[in-house]
């Protein structure tokens, strides 16, 4: 049969228990055995005095009254030696009594959050790994700062493209407003030449009226009415023309000018001698489109279907 530690301690006890009533046995019996006559001393001799049981205290009163019992020892047998004390069993660690704690625990204000299978879970990095997180937390920074600069540099360079696109806006709507004001000045200007070509054209053609047909010469043709009429055809052309740049003033071109009664214009033709260049004659074949219906009333009797015209070239 296994010896279970309560017998073990229970044992002990007993060997104890054994040990102290012996011990206390050889006390007592050697206060019983005690003669007071044979002990003796040197100087004046011991006296006692009775006292009476009355005259004690109650505590000594019951302490005398209580007899206490001898233990009886047994007598030892020859044969049979004393068992030896056996050895105390080391507590097991789940019978181990937990020691009693001698301060209260310190209180802790804010409870732990951190997950502690988490912790455990997670590895201790060693220096190695450490030193490869922190380069790549470095070179992902220096990523995010590069990225960042040239996310600045993009919105820098639109926003000088939207600044030199709102300039040139406003440039040329400069332009557009100056082309505008000239246009205007050019066309008042032509509404002048033209006004003041017709009233040179009313006034020829007034003043041929009241020539007589008498004082016409040259097989009854009018030099003077003549004249006039291509005076009003070069006031009139030259009122829709701008003269190029290539061209001179006071420079000669003959025109061929086919037309209808009332000065609708059919065609027009540059001649020679002609000293303008191409762009020139270009431009001044132009004029005289734009300038129909040329002068026709009072130049009746001087008019022509197909006119030969000696244009010079003027300035308006």
């Amino acid at each position: 049969m296994k010896e279970s530690r309560a017998d073990t301690v229970q044992a002990v006890i007993l060997v104890v228990l054994l040990h102290g009533l012996l011990i206390a046995a050889l006390i007592i019996s050697a206060l019983l055995n005690w003669n007071s006559a044979a002990v003796s001393a040197a100087g004046s001799p011991v006296t006692t005095e009775l006292a009476e049981m009355s005259d004690l205290s109650a505590a000594m009163q019951r302490t005398l009254r209580s007899k206490v019992k001898p233990v009886e020892l047994p007598e030892p047998q020859p044969d049979e030696a004393e068992p030896l004390p056996q050895p105390v069993a080391e507590p097991k660690p789940q019978d181990a009594v937990a020691p009693q704690q001698q301060s209260p625990q310190d209180f802790i204000p804010v409870p732990d959050t951190t997950s502690q299978e988490q912790v455990v879970d997670t590895p201790t990095p060693n220096p190695t790994e450490e030193k490869k997180l922190q380069e790549a937390k470095a070179r992902q920074e220096q990523v995010d700062l590069t990225e960042q600069k040239r996310q600045e540099e993009a919105q820098q360079k639109q926003r000088l493209a939207e600044q030199q696109e709102a300039e040139r806006q406003k440039k040329l709507e400069e332009i557009r407003r100056e082309r505008a004001r000239l246009q205007r000045e050019q066309s008042l200007a032509e509404q002048k030449l033209q006004q003041l070509a017709d009233r040179r054209a009313t006034q020829a053609s007034q003043t041929a009226a009241a020539t007589p047909a008498a004082q016409a010469g040259n097989q009854g043709t009018d030099a003077g009415l003549l004249a006039r009429y291509q005076a009003a055809l070069q006031s009139a052309i030259t009122s829709k023309w701008t003269r190029p740049d290539s061209v001179p003033l006071g420079a000669a071109c003959r025109l061929n000018i086919r037309q209808l009664p009332g000065g609708q214009v059919i065609a027009v033709e540059v001649m020679e001698p002609c000293g303008y260049d191409e762009a020139g004659r270009r431009s001044v074949e132009a004029a005289v489109l734009k300038a129909q219906p040329l002068p026709y009333a009072g130049f009746e009797s001087v008019f022509q279907r197909s006119l030969i015209l000696n244009f010079r070239a003027e300035d308006r």
